[in-house]
């Protein structure tokens, strides 16, 4: 198997293990038919699921082990026993080893976290690594950070968060100078924690190759005033899961007003191709995946909800950083944003 071209995936890992993992394969195999898959978990389980997906079974090698990290495992207990044989710590170790280009997990994100940390090791003069999410805007896309993996982070650490998210900019978005801001709870200087105000006093005093903007609001998020929106994964998370849960509500919404009339209906059929369009938009189905940045290996962190069409966008967003280098790429960005930066000056 090219490296590049195989990814491992964590099958027994989220809600529903294989129900989802197994299915959401077999669509990113019918989109990108070079990928190749490990699958790690229990071998009944997976065959039985594989039985339906002929095809994706002839690109897949099935590497079992009855251990799995339950969702509500704490990271230091699951690293200490599900490391060397769960399906999570294995499909990192695949990509430690160059046997895959990335992991796909929908699993428990902290025990992901402290597995992957542990075993592929942060990149030179990262502290914590931090989960990326690409966030649909209505210009574009963005990217947010960190949106679930530290619960807090001092001023140094958001400093990094906006170094690494620039990078990655850089490299999906093809950003020149990628825009950073940092969410607070005001664009002015004198709101927000103190851990952020320094962050951003130090962001101010250096000569970025980023361009920074300052403070965004919640609202700036989705309004794409930056690239990178950078925050402690308390908050990140919290965003997220409220943007999901708003654009849910805005389709049970529409659905309710075109189902009230005759001629509602009528309109809606008119529209339909208009209201598809905004639905594929809002779907939080089509950017699932969050990037751990900062790792000497790519990981990705799928919904633990999340359907197949969710889990196969993580994959397909594993696939493409794992083909692209982004790994290499980004390293070498961060190294010379850190030569600019002087990072041991920021408390």
């Amino acid at each position: 198997m090219n490296s590049q071209h195989t990814i491992a995936l964590d099958v027994m890992g989220g809600d529903r293990g294989p129900e989802v993992v197994i299915p959401g394969a077999n669509l990113s195999l019918i989109r990108q038919p070079e990928i190749r898959f490990l699958l790690f978990g229990d071998e009944k389980a997976i065959a039985r699921s594989l039985e339906r997906y002929p095809d994706l079974a002839d690109k897949s090698e099935i590497i079992h082990t009855d251990v799995s990290i339950p969702m509500d495992a704490k990271p230091s207990q699951a690293l200490r026993k599900g490391r060397w044989k769960s399906g999570m710590w294995l499909a990192i170790q695949a990509v430690r080893d160059g046997k895959a280009g990335a992991a796909v997990s929908a699993g428990n994100t902290g025990a992901l976290m402290a597995m992957a940390k542990f075993c592929l090791k942060t990149l030179p003069g990262i502290e914590r690594p931090a989960i990326a999410a690409i966030w649909p805007t209505v210009s574009s896309e963005c990217i947010v950070l960190d949106v679930g993996a530290n619960v807090s982070a001092n001023a140094r650490q958001l400093v990094e968060f906006a170094v690494m998210g620039a990078a990655m900019a850089h490299d999906v978005f093809g950003q020149k100078r990628p825009s950073v801001g940092l969410l607070n709870i005001g664009v002015e200087e004198i709101k927000g924690l103190d851990d952020i105000k320094n962050a951003s006093a130090a962001l101010r005093s250096f000569d970025t190759p980023f361009e920074y903007k300052g403070f965004v609001e919640g609202d700036d998020v989705g309004q794409g005033v930056v690239d990178v929106v950078v925050t402690e994964g308390f908050a990140g998370n919290i965003a997220l899961k409220t943007a999901e849960g708003t654009a849910k509500q805005i389709g049970a919404y529409l659905r309710a007003a075109m189902n009230r009339s005759l001629l509602a209906r009528l309109g809606a059929f008119l529209a339909q191709d208009a209201f598809r369009a905004l639905s594929d938009k809002m779907d939080p189905r089509h950017s699932n995946g969050g990037v751990f940045l900062g790792l000497k290996g790519i990981v990705i962190k799928s919904h633990g909800g999340t359907d197949a069409t969710g889990f196969a966008s993580a994959i397909d967003l594993s696939y493409d950083l794992a083909r692209e280098h982004m790994v290499e790429r980004i390293a070498d960005n961060i190294q010379k944003y850190h030569a600019t930066l002087k990072l041991d000056d920021v408390a």
